[in-house]
């Protein structure tokens, strides 16, 4: 996981055009909330290889990120992203 957080950080900073490192330890924060929530309640197997749940976890701290004093639900986007990745990437159990 911790490459995973290595890895979104970096395209994180670049999609929000941050180039100092203040941001650095919230971003790895919500990245890692992210990540744990992917894997721990949704039951991926996060690979830091797979570009596309790299990118998923990306936009989705993006927007988290973004959106920190809102209180608006998920967009479509994220959502059937997300619902792609349950249906693809399998459960713990595979039960899914």
């Amino acid at each position: 996981m911790d490459q995973i957080v290595t890895n979104a950080l970096a395209l994180v900073k670049a999609r929000l055009g941050i180039t100092s490192t203040v941001r650095d330890e919230y971003l790895s924060k919500i990245i890692e909330g992210v990540a744990y929530e992917l894997s721990e309640v949704n039951g991926l197997s996060l690979s830091s290889d797979n570009s596309f749940q790299l990118m998923f976890v990306v936009d989705l701290s993006t927007w988290r990120y973004q959106n920190r004093d809102e209180s608006g639900s998920m967009p479509r986007h994220l959502k059937f992203r997300l619902h792609n990745l349950i249906i693809n990437g399998g459960g713990n159990d595979g039960n899914v």
